[in-house]
């Protein structure tokens, strides 16, 4: 049977493609967003079909976005993982084709030169790595690997449960331990890490998140990483992650960002949402609204 085309989107001369993992089981939505009631999500029509079902649960995905940029071939995180000792059930020795569908996308491992981390959580990073007898080598071996020096300092000092230790030893430390792994500062403006391509600071989820921007022929995506996980948070800035390091920052965080897309053409790509992923952000009384925009 032939496969599936990957789902893509066009910005400027560039093509994000979206690199499917999983689809995150029902419950994850309550769990991770608790004041997105069922009721609350029935007052948001546009939500259904796509971002919730008819009982108002959540859909949420995880997935990484892939693109070639001048030539410089970038992925934005890299998901959950297979074979990775997780609490959560639903991420515990997962065995996906994730690396297929890099492959089918035109993105096989050895062929990427920049892995950006939007921060160090375990359903971000866990595809940095890959078991090779025995032991976790980078997945991604000529790439280089950027997150910011803030996430990883504020990580260094935590006093982390076992769980999360377990997920730096299997994704984080092995890229560290082979000279991989580059730290970064981004000011308020954001840093330009190549051309076309920027880190916007969007902290509170953790100290050191960023948002990725991607910029081609006069258009603009912006990859939200966990500064959004579902859209009804457009509705309703004020609905946070339970895992929010920050929640007061967080949401004044979302508040800007959202304020900064509304009403133009940049293209939301959410790391989390379900398809069609992607939308225009429009302003709707004294929230937002996302408009999706179908991948091709």
């Amino acid at each position: 049977m032939p496969s599936t085309p990957t789902p893509s989107w066009t910005v400027g001369d560039v093509t994000v493609h979206r690199i499917d993992e999983i689809p995150l089981p029902p419950a994850t939505g309550q769990w991770l967003l608790p004041d997105a009631t069922p009721g609350t999500v029935a007052g948001q029509d546009w939500l259904h079909p796509d971002f919730a079902d008819a009982d108002g649960a959540l859909r949420l995905d995880s997935h990484s976005f892939a693109f070639d940029l001048d030539g410089l071939r970038v992925l934005v995180d890299t998901g959950i993982g297979n074979g990775k000792q997780r609490a959560n059930p639903a991420w515990h020795d997962l065995r996906t084709d994730y690396p297929r569908r890099l492959a089918a996308a035109g993105f096989p491992p050895d062929s990427v030169d920049l892995v950006v981390l939007t921060h160090l959580h375990a359903d971000h990073v866990g595809w940095n790595t890959r078991e090779v007898d025995g032991a976790w080598v980078p997945t991604f071996p000529r790439a280089r690997y950027l997150t910011t020096r803030a996430e990883r300092e504020f990580w260094a000092g935590y006093a982390m449960d076992e769980a999360r230790a377990q997920m730096f030893r299997d994704s984080v430390l092995p890229v560290e331990r082979a000279g991989r792994l580059d730290l970064v500062d981004v000011p308020a403006e954001g840093l330009a890490i190549a051309p076309g391509l920027r880190l916007l600071p969007t902290p509170g989820h953790t100290p050191g998140h960023v948002a990725v921007e991607l910029t081609s022929r006069g258009r603009t995506a912006v990859i939200t990483g966990d500064c959004l996980h579902h859209p009804v948070q457009l509705a309703h800035p004020a609905i946070g992650a339970c895992v929010d390091i920050d929640p007061q920052r967080s949401e004044a965080t979302r508040r800007a960002l959202l304020g900064s897309l509304a009403g133009t053409d940049t293209l939301l790509l959410g790391t989390h949402f379900a398809p069609p992923t992607a939308g225009h952000v429009v302003a709707h009384g004294d929230a937002y609204r996302l408009r999706p925009v179908p991948p091709a």
